[in-house]
Parts: structure tokens; C-alpha cells; sequence
């Protein structure tokens, strides 16, 4: 972008080698504007071309989310398939991007971390959390939408066929202890100030480490994920963002009401 973004709802700081984002709308779970998105696209194609940062945390204000998905509110304006593919498009410009930062990037998850705050996570490299986090996409239960194919080409990778059938068609949110278990997450910390001290911990120890190595590795890892990813997803986001389900799904969301299924 020739334009930089700026939001006061996505937070960015270097200190002493370790850049932190910080997802910044407590008020809202820190759920995702696609300002936002953007910001995050910029700060990670900024770290690339300096060699001022060797890692970057993510986290989210507060205590009750890392981030609670994209902010809903936005999906009223949807009227054209263009909306339904341009939204599935800019989330996986954005989420490629997050992917091939060059630098190593670690999530610190407190609270909830769901939809697209999950999909980021799914995106860096290492994921540690509090005893309180807890992943997953509900959408089959809340928007009635579905996720991008390289969104699940990344979750088959991290979780395998199995346990994203699992989290997707139950719509339940993976608790931490289990998430450590399956290896999502890589370590456990018992609050927000301890899950912030470790993150940073871990960030200065691996900013200490060959940066070459780590890139390499890094890009590897990604090539092989990407391998697993197939092209053509048209039809199943617009079988999905074009249904009156997905039309109720959301206004039921905005209105704290069950929906209402019809499965057109």
C-alpha cells in the first residue's frame, strides 16, 4: 500500500530489537477491523525491510482476548459476490503476509482467540497462552459462513483432518490444557502478566540465535504447509457469504438471538 494505515486499535513498538503489536479494542474482545488487518499487513511488510526487529509478538489488550474474530458489524455492507471473494482475499493477502514476515513471530494468547484472531495465531510461528485461552472457529454456530482454503490448508497442517472436523462441526472453543496437549499451543502460563514475561523471554532468546537459520526454517515450513493448499475456493465462499443463512447468522449474532438454519 502507497498509503499507511493508521488506527489507534492496533497498536506497534520496537524495544530493544523485539517488536510488539497489540490488538487494541478491549471494549470489543479486540475483534478485528479490517483497518486493522491492513495495519498488520503494513507492520509486517515493514519489519522486512529493516533488520531493526528480529521477532514479533502479538497479543491483545486485556485479559479477556487476543482477538475475537473479525468485528461482524462490517459484514451488514455485503451485497455482491465481489464483497463475499474481495473480504476472503484481503484476509488471505493479509494472513500470507503475517506467514512470510521474515522474522520469527510468536502469539500470546490470553482469553479468547477465535475466527480470524485465530487464524493469525495459526499464522505465527509459536503460540504460548494462559491457563484461560481458548481457540476455535465457531462459525457453524454463529455466522454460518466458512473459512478460506489456505485457513484450512494452515489448521489441517497445525491440528490434521481429524481435529479440524472436530472444532469446526462441534463450533466448540479448544481449552488451553488441550490445545498444549495437541501442540497448538507450546506452553501454558498461569495469568496475562506471566504469559507477557515468558513472550518476551522467549523473544530475546531467540533474537540471540542465527537469523538465517530461523529464516530458512521459517520458509521451509511454510513450503511445505503451502504444498497442501489448493487454488479454487470460489464456490465455497459464495455457497457460504451468498445464503440467507449467512444473512441470518449475522443479524441473529448483532441481535443476541439464536438463528435460525435453513441451509439455503
Amino acid at each position: 500500500m502507497d498509503m499507511e494505515t493508521k488506527t489507534d486499535e492496533l497498536l506497534y513498538e520496537v524495544e530493544d530489537g523485539i517488536g510488539h503489536v497489540t490488538f487494541n479494542r478491549p471494549q470489543a474482545r479486540n475483534a478485528l477491523t479490517f483497518a486493522m488487518y491492513e495495519r498488520l499487513a503494513e507492520i509486517c511488510e515493514e519489519v522486512g525491510k529493516t533488520d531493526e526487529v528480529k521477532v514479533l509478538i502479538l497479543t491483545g489488550a486485556g485479559e479477556k482476548a487476543f482477538a475475537a474474530g473479525t468485528d461482524i458489524s462490517q459484514f451488514r455492507a455485503f451485497k455482491t459476490q465481489q464483497d463475499a471473494l474481495d473480504y476472503e482475499a484481503r484476509g488471505n493477502r493479509v494472513m500470507g503476509i503475517l506467514e512470510q514476515c521474515r522474522v520469527p513471530t510468536i502469539a500470546a494468547i490470553a482469553g479468547a482467540c477465535t475466527g480470524g484472531g485465530a487464524g493469525i495465531a495459526a499464522c505465527c510461528d509459536i503460540r504460548i497462552a494462559t491457563a484461560s485461552a481458548r481457540y476455535g472457529f465457531p462459525i457453524a454456530r454463529t455466522l454460518g459462513n466458512c473459512l478460506s482454503m489456505a485457513n484450512y490448508g494452515r489448521l489441517y497442517s497445525l491440528l490434521g483432518p481429524a481435529k479440524v472436523k472436530d472444532i469446526i462441526f462441534t463450533a466448540r472453543l479448544i481449552e488451553a490444557e488441550e490445545a498444549h496437549s495437541i501442540g497448538l499451543f507450546s506452553e501454558i502460563l498461569p495469568d496475562a502478566a506471566a504469559l507477557h514475561a515468558r513472550a518476551a523471554e522467549l523473544a530475546r532468546k531467540i533474537a540471540g540465535h542465527a537469523p538465517l537459520t530461523l529464516r530458512a526454517t521459517k520458509e521451509a515450513i511454510r513450503r511445505i504447509s503451502a504444498k497442501m493448499r489448493l487454488e479454487e475456493e470460489k464456490d465455497l465462499i459464495l455457497m457460504c457469504y451468498m445464503s440467507d443463512d449467512f444473512r441470518e447468522g449475522m443479524e441473529a449474532f448483532l441481535n443476541k438471538r439464536e438463528p435460525q438454519w435453513q441451509g439455503k
